[in-house]
């Protein structure tokens, strides 16, 4: 309708919507706005298909040119060599179907959160109606433990706090007042006005006029936004595609040479063709896709050990390059749990030490612990807070700790148990006999309590203030003595500071009474109290996130806060944290807005926190973060935080705490909510990708070496030694088990001191360039030296001389993969069996190899002939060269840093 609904008087809400708050609408109207309107709920975007699903597996240019080869090998007549390769990329489709194929969750996520029934005043009486038959105009009704179902403007509220962290990111429930005139441009967290859909109402009751729904709400923007963006291709895929690209035109390029030097020499032409294609067979390593496929899978897998759960397969990888680290503040940096830190009786401060609503603690006075019944006023103090409070513990099956009522209140329960008060058990001996209420325009709660020494006696608690004016006299070592203006600034000066460090402060008085006041009013009660204290809490930081945080930055990984929370607040986390150092930033979602994008684009670079965001610049900072070239990872839990999660190169839900929404967007979830585990799945991808470069070096050097070697065959005008179907069993099997036993190598004990690699740098570095290329050269030297030898040895057994050129080759490139585990390292540096993964592979290739040369129906397919023991010594000799080359060309680089 577009029309600013928190701007707007309640009398202009219900004229606009054309409603009788006091009746509601009429069947009619209903039924006539619902065919306008359509239903309450979210529209879902069509799914793909099983076979779309199967076609962007295949849409690979890799892919597409094995499924020419084998085409082309079947055209020929070469049957076994095209169902080979089609198996291949049968597998790599199925793996990566199999991992990454589950639907989008998070419409359905949003759709689950949605209340499935609203209180709705409809013909003038109230009814209980699916939330998906609410319209634009629905009065609804609500109190504490309903889910608000749709966007609305209050117009009636009483004591009414609606807990909306899913959405703004806030830790604490908004104060909401029907009321309250808003005017500009204001942030969702400052709606005090509005209830939204999905959030949950905590306490007090309200009334409200639907004005959104369904794709209308706020809800409904960020599931239409989340569908709106694209999943992108990881820098992985991307390097890969690019490798692929040139694997396949140097592969067409040297069967297009080999095939017209040989019509030039006068060779027959269909020869010519079947050597090209046996030299294409050599150049695809068509293991590749399928080693990558399954070393990514693997380290999925470890990464579940380390409590994080991997939704997109390629994403394993790109957590290695992450440069930036965007997170959630409540929940995720934080507790998400209210914990008292700091208390004030009058003179005295006190530390309170425990995690959340964990009741295991203990307090302190000047860095000692103490007892709170040695000292008069604390011991008055905390059962005031434990007493006046509708908040209560309990423990979970999990054995974690929870409360139910408002977190704020929660903190004072949980206070009061570190100091043996358990509500239960003072709520027994001191029964409540009256009360009023918390309200949020005068901010105070009162109870009152029989049994007390004087008979009756009233506690209250509120804003320090509020509760300070209302206060005649203070507790000082357990007597009532006369507050004098000195002491009220002192009571100040206390408050302030422990607003400095952004705790919430509340403040608890009391009053004596012989009998029951007959009128209980804030007027009549509220006043000549005597003032006890003031209490600090603050969602804390997670205390294991510190660490990781000095890790990230020695790992060249900048984290920053962006945080629904108020800015004092986030820039006391930040700093306790030691996120923020001096000279870094601090952005309003605001000034967010009144940035230009060039403007933002240079202000990212040093702002570490963000306040006060919308879930729109969320992804804004994420968008400007990556097109400055970095790699960007989001963390959150709540729904605010979705379209961000699923714009970065790494979305990382909260697993615990997360919304469905969250984890059902996001690539990554943790399973214990630790901001450490997101260091150690960096670590993991650092790791992983640090292994992909050991076996795309290993599978290079190996294809590479078996084209030079069926090229200069060719060249020097001698038979080809290697046959296709030998060249298919040399990449599918003896490279891919080396290959993949790579894969599993351990990290470098220094992997998380090195610089982020830059997302646009290529596998193929130099370094691996000039590795491949003395690999390679020192495999050509070994076989065609050796099938050179046993051409003249036996020169009418063609079958003999190939045996002794692909046994060779067999040796030489499993032998040499345990050199692959290091670029510089020596293999006795890495210890020669430290990699028992890498022994298997070692034993396994070589009884395949055995298989096939000593099984008669192998033999005749691979046409080869058994070996005897000369045999033996002289191909382990020449399988030998490309191993100590290896290890030659690695000391030398050591020593000239190469």
């Amino acid at each position: 309708m577009g029309q600013v609904w928190y701007n707007s008087e309640i009398n202009d809400v219900s004229k606009e919507l054309q409603v009788d708050p006091s009746k509601g609408l009429s069947t009619s109207e209903v039924e006539e706005r619902l065919s306008k309107h359509g239903h309450n709920e979210l529209k879902e975007k069509e799914k793909e298909t099983i076979f779309q699903k199967i076609f962007n597996q295949l849409n690979d240019f890799m892919t597409i040119i094995l499924i020419v080869a084998s085409i082309v090998s079947f055209a020929v007549g070469e049957g076994v060599d095209a169902v080979v390769i089609i198996a291949i990329v049968v597998v790599n489709a199925f793996l990566g179907v199999l991992q990454e194929g589950k639907a989008e969750k998070a419409l359905e996520a949003l759709q689950k959160m949605s209340a499935p029934n609203a209180k709705v005043l409809r013909n003038g009486k109230i009814e209980i109606v699916p939330s998906r038959d609410l319209v634009p105009g629905d009065v609804i009704v609500f109190e504490a433990g309903d889910l608000i179902p749709a966007d609305a403007r209050i117009i009636e509220s009483s004591n009414l706090k609606i807990e909306e962290a899913s959405l703004t990111g806030e830790s604490v429930p908004a104060e909401k007042y029907a009321n309250a005139k808003l005017q500009g441009e204001v942030g969702i967290g400052d709606r005090i006005n509005m209830a939204y859909m999905s959030t949950v109402v905590t306490y007090g009751r309200g009334k409200a006029i639907i004005v959104e729904t369904g794709g209308n709400t706020e809800m409904g923007k960020i599931a239409d936004k989340i569908q709106e963006i694209d999943n992108e291709n990881t820098p992985l895929q991307n390097k890969l595609n690019q490798l692929g690209k040139w694997l396949g035109i140097i592969c067409i390029a040297v069967c297009v040479l080999v095939f017209v030097v040989g019509l030039l020499r006068g060779e027959e032409p269909l020869e010519m063709f079947m050597t090209s294609v046996s030299l294409a067979v050599a150049a695809i390593p068509e293991g590749l896709a399928a080693v990558v496929t399954i070393v990514l899978a693997l380290g999925m897998k470890r990464m579940v050990s380390r409590n994080a759960i991997i939704r997109r397969l390629l994403a394993v990888e790109t957590l290695g390059c992450v440069d930036v680290i965007c997170s959630d503040k409540t929940g995720t940096l934080t507790q998400n749990e209210m914990t008292v830190k700091k208390i004030y009786t009058y003179g005295k401060f006190f530390e309170v030490t425990g995690q959340g609503y964990d009741p295991a603690g203990e307090f302190r006075a000047e860095g000692e612990a103490i007892n709170p019944e040695n000292f008069e006023d604390l011991k008055l103090f905390l059962p005031a807070g434990v007493l006046c409070n509708d908040a209560s513990v309990e423990k979970k099956e999990d054995g974690s700790w929870g409360i139910l009522g408002d977190p704020t209140e929660g903190a004072f329960t949980v206070a009061g148990l570190k100091a043996g008060y358990s509500r239960e058990e003072m709520n027994a001996k001191y029964p409540r006999i009256e009360e009023l209420p918390f309200d949020s325009e005068r901010k105070m709660m009162s109870t009152f309590h029989s049994n007390f020494v004087s008979g009756i006696i009233s506690f209250t608690k509120g804003a320090p203030d509020i509760v300070l004016d209302r206060c005649s006299r203070i507790l000082v070592n357990g007597k009532a003595v006369e507050l004098t203006k000195e002491m009220r600034q002192e009571i100040t000066k206390a408050n302030s500071s422990f607003a400095n460090e952004a705790l919430r402060v509340l403040a608890c008085a009391y009053r004596e009474y012989a009998a029951l006041p007959e009128a209980i009013t804030s007027e009549t009660v509220e006043k000549d109290m005597i003032f006890i204290g003031l209490m600090g809490m603050i969602d804390p930081a997670r205390p294991e996130a510190k660490d990781a945080i000095i890790t990230c930055k020695q790992a060249g990984i900048k984290p920053v806060m962006i945080t629904g929370d108020h800015r004092d607040t986030a820039v006391a986390i930040a700093k306790d944290l030691h996120l923020m150092e001096e000279g870094d930033g601090v952005l309003s979602g605001n000034e967010i807005d009144a940035l230009s994008d060039e403007e933002f684009a240079k202000v990212v670079e040093t702002t570490s926190v963000y306040a006060r965001v919308s879930p729109e610049n969320k992804v804004r900072i994420v968008e400007t973060l990556r097109k400055n070239g970095h790699i960007a990872s989001m963390t959150g839990d709540g729904v605010n935080d979705a379209m961000a999660l699923k714009k970065a190169d790494i979305g990382v839900a909260m697993g615990i705490t997360g919304t469905d929404v969250a984890k059902g967007t996001a690539d990554m979830i943790l399973t214990d909510d630790n901001f450490a585990s997101i260091v150690h799945a960096v670590e993991e991808g650092r790791v992983i990708y640090s292994n992909i470069r050991k076996f795309v070096f290993f599978l290079l050097s190996c294809n590479v070496g078996e084209i030079l070697i069926v090229f200069l065959a060719l060249l020097m005008n001698i038979p080809t030694p290697l046959l296709p179907i030998q060249l298919l069993w040399l990449n599918l099997v003896t490279d891919s088990f080396p290959a993949l036993a790579l894969g599993t190598e351990k990290g470098e004990s220094d992997i998380m001191n090195q610089k982020p690699r830059k997302a646009d740098e290529p596998i193929l570095d130099r370094s691996m360039l000039i590795g491949i290329a003395v690999q390679s050269i020192s495999l050509v030297g070994a076989v065609l030296g050796i099938y050179l030898w046993a051409l003249n040895k036996f020169p009418n057994d063609i079958d003999h001389a190939r045996t002794y050129a692909f046994v060779t080759l067999i040796l030489a490139e499993v032998l040499r993969s345990h050199s692959s585990r290091s670029e510089r390292d020596s293999i006795f540096k890495m210890g020669i069996f430290s990699n028992k993964t890498l022994i298997y592979a070692t034993v396994l290739c070589f009884f395949l190899l055995g298989v096939v040369i000593y099984v008669p129906f192998m033999r005749d397919i691979f046409q080869t002939v058994p070996l005897n023991l000369f045999d033996a010594e002289m191909v382990i000799v020449f399988a030998l060269i490309p191993l100590v080359l290896g290890e030659l060309f690695k000391l030398v680089r050591r020593k000239f840093n190469i």
